[in-house]
């Protein structure tokens, strides 16, 4: 029986211990996760911090990945590798070495309590839609609402393009 792949989008986010890096290395680490794919990756942008003063800026890409992966054991992936790359969880919306946040997972909603898809702050934050939009700029959410007017809503105040879009 063939295997069957699930459309998935996943945020990235780093800001400490060399950002770029980081987010270049998490991108491996989920190339090579079983039973799965990385499809296309966004640009690179660089983003002011949300959350505790005095932070250093973030690096924020998204991933369309393609996976045969129950939700939960994607999430166990991502927080895997989070922790390989010395990711430590402590003050919310704190520095961080590495932020892989499941965004959409095809077109369900999941509602669990270690997980929450579409991911509850995502449509707020121009940081995801912006690299989202890159990949998927026709998309619509579960709750029927495009990415298209999601972005013209959110704009893309306090974004910085770092590097363009690379597609797998």
């Amino acid at each position: 029986m063939a295997q069957v792949f699930i459309r998935s989008f996943i945020g990235l986010g780093s800001n400490l211990d060399g950002p770029v890096a980081q987010v270049e290395r998490a991108l491996v680490a989920l190339a090579q996760l079983p039973d799965s794919r990385l499809s296309a990756v966004s640009s690179l942008y660089r983003s002011a911090p949300i959350g505790p003063p005095g932070q250093d800026d973030y690096i924020n890409a998204v991933a369309m990945f393609d996976t045969c992966l129950p939700p939960l054991a994607l999430l166990d992936a991502l927080q895997a590798i989070e922790k390989q790359q010395g990711r430590v969880r402590g003050e919310r919306w704190g520095a961080r070495s590495l932020d892989l946040d499941l965004l959409l997972y095809g077109g369900e909603v999941i509602s669990e309590a270690r997980l929450s898809v579409p991911h509850p702050e995502m449509l707020r934050r121009n940081f995801v839609l912006q690299p989202l939009f890159e990949l998927a700029p026709e998309l619509s959410f579960p709750d029927g609402s495009s990415l298209r007017e999601r972005v013209a809503h959110c704009g893309d105040t306090g974004l910085v393009k770092l590097r363009e879009a690379r597609r797998s």
